[in-house]
């Protein structure tokens, strides 16, 4: 629904923002005001870029012009759990906040990455991670979030490799006892076989890269694997092609960044996000050239 000028916005008009950097690449701004169009919300969504160590004084900035509601992205995801009034228990656990709520004379963090995700895999995919064995590549925000929540959704394994040993330990302890770590080589190698859900929660296949993450080689996938990369752009990565090309269904970040973007525009506004109409925006704005930057996934 567009909205005629002269009634939006106005001096009535609430605000939400992203904030981090680099930001201008992102498509927060695009998904929530499309849904508060949608939904005729008085509301409107920027993006504000502010460098690293900013993060306290962009949240007091925040309290003192009236902002209703902040996205959080990298680098500030620790620095602003740290500076809140109040941590969720996911965002407590996770040590990092995506989502800012004013609630009284409070702000409160959450972190809805984790849930996003599997919103993403039990509604667009039809996957239940219950019982299920599950890989996650990476050691990173995303991927700990994605650790998180699939342990909180029963999964009957998460097996984590990366790079960095003592991140990767760290990252499979939030899955208790249904966590092990896959040192890379043989020990992932067999990981990957086993999987029925494959996770690339690493920057690999960014703007086009032709690796794929941690060396895994296409002849590792195979049919009834579902692999999910948290890249979405580039919207195809060389991960991806090799899923498909061995028969595995392969789903790109897009999924996860409009579930975890409702789950925020809920706790805001208090109504239920439009999906279809924030996917349809998104891949509007993915099609068309991307600004100059970073490879965009949920960071």
């Amino acid at each position: 629904m567009s909205r005629p000028a002269e009634h939006w916005p106005r001096a009535t008009t609430r605000l939400a923002a992203v904030i981090g950097k680099p930001v201008r690449h992102s498509l927060s701004p695009v998904l929530h005001n499309a849904a508060f169009a949608a939904l005729d919300l008085d509301w409107a969504f920027v993006a504000f870029e502010v460098p690293e160590g900013g993060a306290a004084a962009a949240l007091d900035g925040a309290w003192v012009l009236g902002i209703d509601g902040l996205s959080v992205t990298m680098p500030h995801k620790a620095a602003v759990a740290e500076a809140l009034d109040g941590l969720s228990p996911t965002a407590k656990a996770l040590g990092a906040v995506n989502t800012v709520v004013r609630a009284g004379s409070e702000l409160l963090g959450e972190n809805t990455d984790g849930q996003g995700f599997l919103d993403a895999l039990r509604q667009d995919e039809g996957f239940d991670p219950a019982g299920r064995r599950c890989l996650v590549l990476g050691s990173g925000g995303a991927a700990k979030a994605v650790v998180h929540a699939l342990a909180r959704a029963s999964a009957g394994e998460v097996v984590v490799s990366g790079r960095t040993a003592a991140s990767v330990h760290a990252t499979a302890r939030l899955a208790g006892r249904a966590s092990r770590v896959a040192a890379v080589g043989a020990d992932l190698e067999a990981a990957v076989a086993e999987a029925e859900l494959v996770v690339n929660a690493t920057p690999v296949g960014m703007q086009g890269e032709p690796d794929l993450p941690l060396g895994i080689e296409p002849s590792l996938l195979h049919q009834g694997q579902l692999v999910a990369d948290l890249v979405y752009e580039p919207a195809f990565t060389p991960l991806l092609a090799a899923a498909r090309s061995r028969g595995a269904v392969a789903v790109n970040g897009v999924g996860m960044l409009i579930h975890q973007a409702a789950h925020a525009f809920r706790l805001w506004t208090g109504e239920d996000a439009p999906l279809e109409v924030m996917s349809a925006a998104a891949l509007r704005a993915l099609a068309r050239p991307a600004p100059a930057g970073p490879g965009r996934r949920p960071s």
